[in-house]
């Protein structure tokens, strides 16, 4: 691994952080839901946006740094995951299903969109 790739992946990695911070708190002041719609709609687009990165064919140099570093960061399986434990403590049975379907459901569906796109247009 040559020093440009983690440079380029750390890069990638400090503006999809700082997108994710700056998205989240947009949606939050604005919106309220029984679920975590904020960290929802950040990984449904991501996933979205990185099938549709996979779709066009970009590879390399570009990849590392739009996918692995800006999508990487950007997206959050980690808070998914403990917004998910959350509402399974707090027996919101209802609400943890919806919230883990349209995680899991959405974000494998948006992906394949995304490369389907990507195939269609580029």
């Amino acid at each position: 691994m040559s020093m440009l790739n983690v440079l380029l992946v750390g890069i990638g990695g400090f503006f999809g952080a700082i997108s994710r911070f700056s998205v989240s708190q947009f949606i939050n002041r604005r919106f309220s839901y029984r679920i975590p719609v904020a960290t929802l709609f950040i990984n449904l687009l991501g996933s979205f946006l990185l099938g549709l990165l996979i779709g066009i064919g970009i590879g390399g140099s570009a990849l590392l740094l739009l996918g692995t570093g800006y999508m990487g960061a950007f997206t959050t399986f980690s808070t998914f995951k403990l917004e998910g434990i959350q509402l399974h403590i707090e027996k919101r049975k209802k609400d943890f299903f919806i919230y883990n379907a349209a995680s899991y459901g959405g974000g494998i569906a948006l992906a394949y969109i995304g490369i389907e796109l990507g195939h269609l247009f580029f």
